[in-house]
């Protein structure tokens, strides 16, 4: 008989998250695994990846709740008493003030979901897989049905807005959680020592062979430009640090290199990055080339990846540069070590704009350094055996 898995997450955006979720579900037996995807909404350029016989739910009520979960709750509570619900207004007011005392929202997710019955299906495991994400932890905990749950922590607990109380009373009551990297677990343990003999590492599934077959299926850069291409692909937004590298780019033009830097992503810092890149006259070398569930053609033609982040759990998009053979610039965020190892496979520098572009000087300026990173990438080997017998048993 199939075991029956429920992974939970906000939707299906285009995001590191979501991929690691599609990549894990493509490489679990469909004769072992009876696998569904619920989301708080439909939403995400990755919902036509879903494999079709993976079942898709969605949270009903999500959207009756989500400005209470999302906004701050004195513009909720505001709102409501615009709309005469004086009551409910106070409600929220109480329950903010009660949970900033005993910082824990357990007791605010309570009364919002308290309308919501649990879940009539039973599952094997059930997953909150978009951690840390304190609504998705609560809602599988208490309105899902499962014999095993499971947390999985996907970013670097020290620089997310992460509760260590209400994971030490939540978390705890998981039977297992998993975090993404061996350095974001000792994070995480260091914040919340109560989960240490419960937490374990998996590091996010990624097929190197898939990588290589869709970067040669799809058409990638359209412009004749023929000096050195930098790629960055992520989210647009502060922690992947987009940022530092339109300041490093400034620098690099300044100093007369024929580069152009292109980025694949979007997100809510779009704007401040149009803004900046008008201010240092960057219109035609910084490209946003917006969202692309394919990126890996890009990839493959660039000359230099350069991953800027600021904070992250396992860098997917790191992964895959390094299965296209990419020269590597990145960051020495949370997991960047597990994958590079400095000077021999790629740079890892610090997280400012002038490290950044000191490596990609170094880099620019000496072709056999590339070649070098390109040829020792080319003969790591891939150690993509995943036991999920163990994991979902």
């Amino acid at each position: 008989m199939r075991k029956k898995i429920v992974f939970m997450l906000i939707n299906m955006n285009i995001g590191g998250t979501e991929k690691a979720l599609l990549n894990m579900i493509n490489e679990m037996p469909k004769d072992q695994y009876d696998v569904t995807i619920f989301m708080l909404e439909e939403y995400g350029g990755f919902l036509e990846f879903i494999p079709s016989e993976v079942k898709v739910k969605y949270f009903s009520d999500y959207q009756s709740i989500k400005e209470m979960l999302n906004r701050p709750p004195q513009f909720v509570a505001l709102n409501l008493l615009k709309k005469g619900k004086v009551i409910k207004s106070l409600t929220i007011v109480f329950l903010h003030f009660i949970t900033k005392i005993i910082n824990n929202r357990s007791l605010f997710f309570k009364y919002i979901v308290r309308k919501y019955p649990t879940h009539d299906e039973e599952y094997d495991v059930a997953v909150a897989y978009d951690g840390p994400m304190d609504f998705i932890s609560y809602f599988v905990l208490k309105k899902i049905k499962a014999k095993k749950k499971i947390q999985w922590i996907h970013f670097d607990v020290t620089k997310t807005g992460f509760n260590p109380k209400f994971a030490s009373k939540v978390y705890s009551k998981f039977d297992k959680v998993f975090v993404v990297s061996k350095e974001a677990r000792k994070k995480l343990v260091y914040r919340v020592p109560v989960l240490n003999e419960k937490t374990d590492t998996f590091i996010n599934i990624s097929s190197p062979q898939g990588v290589i077959r869709q970067s040669k299926e799809g058409k990638g850069f359209t412009d004749s430009f023929n000096g050195l291409r930098i790629l960055t692909v992520g989210r647009l937004s502060a922690e992947k640090g987009q940022d530092l590298a339109i300041h490093a780019l400034a620098r690099l033009v300044k100093d007369g290199y024929k580069v152009k830097w292109y980025c694949i992503g979007d997100g809510n810092s779009r704007r401040e990055y149009e803004r900046l890149i008008k201010e240092y006259n960057l219109e035609d070398k910084f490209i946003l080339l917006g969202t692309d569930p394919n990126p890996y053609p890009y990839i493959d033609q660039c000359n230099i990846y350069v991953q800027p982040s600021r904070h992250e759990g396992y860098c997917l998009t790191l992964a895959e540069a390094r299965y296209l053979k990419k020269p590597i610039v990145t960051t020495c965020f949370t997991g960047a070590k597990e994958q590079i190892k400095n000077g021999v496979n790629g740079l890892i520098v610090g997280i400012s704009e002038d490290e950044i572009y000191q490596a990609l000087v170094k880099l620019i300026n000496d072709q056999d350094l590339r070649v070098k990173f390109s040829k020792n990438l080319a003969t790591e080997k891939s150690n993509n055996k995943y036991k999920m017998i163990n994991i979902f048993a």
